[in-house]
């Protein structure tokens, strides 16, 4: 069984305070918390508001439950897993108690996100350090996998095990194992989404589905996801689509990334490219109501596979270096990599995933790199694609990758 140590989540929630998880389901949250941490007692909250003392295995009621919480409260560490189906009484029962001893709470619902990262009034606010566990760093994954596979393999596999759901059930060839997966399991995937939703409004529930499936469908830009979302009556202005933006974002669920110049300007993308296959599916074929062939799926992996590699790479490369990825809008100079620093380019880069590079493919990649006055890269399987080795260029392969995870990690975590 392939087990990836997240080992810069759990420094963070070994750190002493009162901590909320968070983030969307089946990013591994309880599966952390219970497997790497030390605690005391653990407590697991039902849909019907009963709990259950996993330590003991005991069924509670809550007010069995409220006496046996404050009574072990500084006696060691106590973990609190989908603790917003507590009464709102709980809330304040903490707010009574802090910061008294150890405690860790759960949740994956948005409505938490929005009480304790968007609201001034939030009854957790000033209590507990929240940290988010969301896809698996890429670093971490991409190390960890490099035990198993090289090459194209390697990286493509990293790009979707970061969904820590695939994890466990990988099997190569990348291509295959995602069109098999979606078929069969793209109803789960919904599941997955559906669920961070579920404690919400309907009505705020389709507003947010919505948001994913315009941005899968290729608007990045707020003005045309508030478009989208006001032509099917979901919202009374454009502008209002903001605040689910921010919420998606703070959950994890979307990543915003910055235009280059220009101020408070942002693109948005799905963070997992797992989820933006399936919204993307959805979008295109409604392959979880209709029948789809899985020869669809697969040209849609094809379709999409070479984009979300680029993606990936660039995330690694911000974390490696400590920079921003940015989107630089000159149709003319499209980059693949685009890193910033502060205010300014640092590392630009293109990614040619593929067997063969062509010499006429390299001289017009050097003509738009050599348009930047910074660290120039580019990215490929292995060295004996390309026909000619670029001039001024550095280029970077997946074993190069992997010695980078290895130094940046241990920079991190040392």
């Amino acid at each position: 069984m392939r087990i990836i140590p997240r080992r810069i989540e759990l420094e963070h929630l070994k750190a002493p305070g009162w901590k909320m998880v968070y983030g969307r389901r089946k990013t591994g949250k309880t599966f952390l918390v219970k497997n790497f941490l030390e605690y005391d007692n653990y407590f697991f909250v039902n849909r019907n508001g009963t709990i259950l003392d996993i330590t003991s295995g005991k069924s509670l009621s809550y007010e069995e439950f409220r006496k046996d919480f404050i009574g072990r409260l500084g006696k060691g560490t106590i973990v609190v897993d989908e603790f917003h189906r507590l009464p709102q009484e709980f809330l304040d029962l903490l707010h009574a108690y802090s910061p008294k001893g150890e405690l860790i709470l759960i949740t994956s619902t948005l409505w938490l996100a929005m009480r304790l990262l968007g609201e001034r009034e939030s009854p957790l606010l000033d209590i507990v350090t929240p940290v988010r566990i969301g896809l698996i760093d890429e670093r971490e994954i991409l190390l960890e996998l490099s035990k198993e596979f090289g090459g194209k393999e390697l990286v493509g596999a990293a790009v979707y095990l970061r969904e820590p759901i695939l994890v466990p059930l990988y099997k190569p060839p990348l291509r295959e194992f995602l069109a098999k997966y979606l078929h069969s399991s793209g109803a789960l995937v919904a599941e997955i989404v559906g669920e961070a939703f579920s404690e919400e409004e309907l009505r705020l529930s389709e507003v947010y589905l919505a948001v994913l499936h315009s941005i899968a469908d290729g608007k990045s830009k707020s003005t045309e996801i508030g478009n989208y979302l006001l032509s099917r009556g979901l919202i009374e202005s454009p502008s209002s689509v903001q605040k689910y933006l921010k919420v998606l974002t703070a959950i994890g669920l979307v990543r915003k990334k910055p235009i280059h110049g220009k101020k408070k300007r942002f693109r948005y993308f799905i963070a997992s490219s797992l989820l933006d296959l399936h919204f993307y599916l959805e979008a295109k074929y409604a392959y979880t109501e209709l029948e789809t062939p899985e020869e669809f799926i697969r040209k849609t992996v094809d379709e999409k596979l070479p984009r979300h590699v680029e993606d990936f790479i660039e995330g690694f490369l911000a974390k490696v270096y400590g920079l921003r990825p940015v989107s630089v809008e000159k149709p003319e100079l499209e980059l693949d990599i685009a890193l910033e620093g502060f205010k300014k380019l640092e590392i630009v880069g293109e990614v040619k995933w593929k067997n063969r590079v062509r010499r006429e493919e390299i001289r017009k990649i050097e003509e738009k790199l050599w348009k930047f006055d910074c660290r120039r890269v580019l990215i490929v399987p292995s060295v004996e694609v390309l026909e000619r080795e670029p001039e001024g260029i550095e280029v970077l392969t997946p074993e190069d990758l992997v010695e980078l995870a290895r130094e940046s990690l241990k920079r991190e975590l040392d």
